[in-house]
């Protein structure tokens, strides 16, 4: 296993949900950024906000798994299972 390339899939993974989440907000909210989040905050939706952002990971995921990168697209899984914890996080405790 190449650490090296599992680090650019988690990497990927991130940035990828980040976008996405940044996206979702900016495509489907009237307000802005902060507003949103702190009314996701309010509401108790923060994971849903980060669960509708991982789905820009599926297409990094399966264009890794396209283009023969099994290392990076595990890292993108991994980054994934890292987001489903965070969401489990705010789902449990918050």
């Amino acid at each position: 296993m190449n650490k090296k390339e599992v680090i650019i899939g988690i990497a990927v993974g991130l940035i990828a949900n980040t976008f996405g989440t940044l996206l979702y907000i900016l495509l489907f909210s009237e307000f802005g950024i902060v507003e949103t989040y702190q009314a996701a905050v309010q509401q108790g939706h923060v994971g849903s906000l980060l669960a509708l952002g991982a789905i820009l990971n599926l297409v990094a995921f399966f264009g890794f798994l396209r283009i023969k990168r099994d290392e990076r697209a595990k890292g993108v899984l991994i980054a994934t299972l890292l987001t489903a914890m965070v969401i489990l996080y705010y789902k449990l405790f918050r």
